[in-house]
């Protein structure tokens, strides 16, 4: 099995890895383009972090549709209702499997998410 890296970061991790048919996805933060932290709370950076998410999986090929797991820290066990309204929204359908704990976080943030896909070569 071979291992391919996808994306660059300002901090030693790949965005995207692919070993064989699996793609593993980075914890995503809410950040912007510009690598700000998106305000307006947990919604706004639960949706930005799916977003971020969405893009590492097209670097590899991938996309939501294709996540089977996604593991999320939330800063904030309280914020999980609205984690959940806005998680669903990106997940229509048949949801991955998910893991969801209460964190602190290494930066001023609410939420991250990694995920990780199943797409055969």
């Amino acid at each position: 099995m071979s291992k391919q890296t996808f994306g660059a970061a300002k901090v030693p991790l790949s965005p995207a890895v692919r070993a064989g048919d699996f793609v593993f996805i980075s914890g995503q933060t809410p950040v912007d383009g510009d690598g700000n932290v998106v305000p307006g709370g947990i919604a706004a950076e639960t949706d930005q972090v799916l977003q971020n998410v969405a893009a590492a999986l097209a670097l590899a090929g991938c996309d939501m549709s294709d996540v089977v797991k996604t593991t999320v820290w939330l800063r904030d066990r309280d914020d999980f209702a609205s984690f959940n309204e806005v998680y669903a929204k990106h997940f229509p359908s048949e949801p991955p499997a998910r893991t969801t704990a209460e964190s602190r976080l290494m930066i001023d943030i609410a939420v991250e998410i990694e995920a990780v896909a199943y797409k055969p070569l």
